[in-house]
């Protein structure tokens, strides 16, 4: 796997952890007026969601930094 598949592949993980970030939050500060209208929300789905999203967020970056550091090393080594 090429250094910019990975690459890719890490800020697309970032991407999709910081959509399900924004999307998690919107649910939590929606879910008391859900409430009471009736409607059922899970609160907790939520926020287990919203720390899925977070490490997965996290992985990704670190990915990227050891991708980083990896190619300043190759880098370093042929320079």
């Amino acid at each position: 796997m090429g250094a910019l598949s990975v690459q890719s592949s890490a800020l697309q993980g970032i991407q999709r952890g910081l959509d399900g970030i924004r999307k998690n939050a919107s649910e939590i500060a929606s879910s008391e007026q859900l409430n009471q209208t009736g409607q059922d929300t899970s609160l907790e789905s939520s926020l287990v969601g919203l720390k899925q999203n977070q490490v997965q967020v996290q992985a990704s970056a670190k990915v990227v930094s050891a991708l980083d550091e990896v190619l300043g090393s190759i880098i370093n080594t042929t320079a």
